[in-house]
C-alpha cells in the first residue's frame, strides 16, 4: 500500500469497565471500523496498568480486531471456535477493497487481487483458497494454512495467481496487530516513528499547533498516534512508569476541546481525532485515508 504507515496505539483497558463479552465485542468492533475509514496500517495494543494482569484483555482486543479484518471468506479456515469469539457475529463488516462481496469468477478479472490460504500442494504448486467458486493455483510452494496475499494473472479454465506484498497494493489492504506488554515509553521509542502523537485533555488545543503539525506530518512517512484509558490518562500513564509524556512523543494534543463529558471514551476520542486529521491532511495525502471513487 503507498502512502503513510499510519499506526495507532490503544490500551488493554478500553474493554475494563465493559463487564459483558457481547458488549465488549461490539466496542472493538467499532474501533476496527474507525481504523478502516482511516486507513489505518497497524492497531497496536499496549498493558497500560502493568499491576493488574491485562494478558487476557489483550489478547481477546487483538483477536477481535484480527477477526474483523479477515476477509469472511477466510475466517473459518483461520479461527478456531472458541468463546472469545462467542459474539462475531455481532462485528460489522468492514466493506474494504480486501473485503469483496462477490467469489463468483465472472466478476474476477486479471490484476485484482485477492487475500487467500494455502489449502494444499501439487507436483506443480499450491491450491489457494482466495473466496471464489474454484480454488485457485499458485506456481511454486506456499506455506499451508497460512494467509496470503495473491494478484490474478490468469483467467481460463482455472484461475492462476501469484504472490505478492501487500505493499504493492495501491488500495487500502486492512491493518496487522500487534501486542505490546512492554511499557508505553519503549512502546514509543520503539516503533521507528517518524512522528508520534499522543492525546490528552490537558494538553495543547490541535488548533494553536496545526501549522507545524501540519509541517511535520508533510514530511513524515510513519505516523503514530496513542491514545490514553477511559479511566486514565497518557499523562498518568507515563508518570506511573517514571517518565514525561512530552518526551515520548512529538506533539501531545486535544483533539477534543470544550468536551462537554467529564471524559472521553478512547474509541470516541479516536474517531475524533482521525476525522479531524483526515480533514486537515488527507486531502495532500490521498493514499493514506479515504477518498470517495
Amino acid at each position: 500500500m503507498t502512502g503513510k504507515h499510519l499506526a495507532i496505539a490503544i490500551p488493554a483497558s478500553i474493554i475494563a469497565d465493559t463487564p459483558h463479552l457481547r458488549e465488549k465485542t461490539s466496542k472493538i468492533g467499532s474501533i476496527g471500523r474507525a481504523a478502516a475509514i482511516f486507513r489505518v496500517r497497524e492497531i497496536i495494543v499496549y498493558a497500560d496498568t502493568p499491576k493488574a494482569d491485562q494478558n487476557l484483555d489483550l489478547e481477546l482486543i487483538a483477536e477481535l480486531l484480527r477477526y474483523i479484518e479477515t476477509p469472511q471468506y477466510l475466517r473459518k479456515r483461520l479461527f478456531q471456535i472458541k468463546p472469545e469469539l462467542q459474539y462475531a457475529g455481532i462485528l460489522p463488516p468492514l466493506r474494504t477493497p480486501h473485503h469483496p462481496l462477490t467469489g463468483k469468477i465472472k466478476d474476477l478479472h486479471i490484476g485484482d487481487f485477492r487475500e487467500g490460504i494455502a489449502v494444499s500442494k501439487t507436483k506443480e504448486g499450491t491450491i489457494v483458497d482466495i473466496g471464489s467458486e474454484h480454488s485457485a493455483f499458485l506456481r511454486g510452494e506456499a506455506v499451508l494454512n497460512k494467509r496470503l496475499t495473491v494478484k490474478i494473472t490468469k483467467l481460463s479454465d482455472h484461475v492462476e495467481v501469484q504472490e505478492v506484498n501487500r505493499e504493492e497494493i495501491n488500495e487500502y489492504w486492512g491493518y496487522n496487530v500487534s501486542v505490546e506488554k512492554a511499557p508505553l515509553s519503549k512502546i514509543a521509542k520503539s516503533r521507528n516513528s517518524d512522528l508520534t502523537i499522543a492525546t490528552s485533555k490537558f494538553a495543547t488545543r490541535l488548533q494553536d499547533a496545526l501549522q507545524a503539525l501540519a509541517d511535520r506530518w508533510a514530511k513524515a512517512n510513519r505516523i503514530l498516534i496513542i491514545f490514553g484509558a477511559p479511566t486514565r490518562g497518557l499523562f498518568e500513564i507515563a508518570k506511573d512508569e517514571g517518565t514525561n509524556l512530552n518526551d515520548l512523543a512529538d506533539f501531545v494534543l486535544n483533539t477534543v476541546p470544550n468536551q462537554g463529558t467529564e471524559t472521553v471514551r478512547t474509541e470516541e476520542a479516536l474517531l475524533a481525532t482521525l476525522a479531524i486529521f483526515n480533514l486537515e491532511f488527507g486531502s495532500s495525502d490521498q493514499s493514506s485515508f479515504f477518498s470517495p471513487k
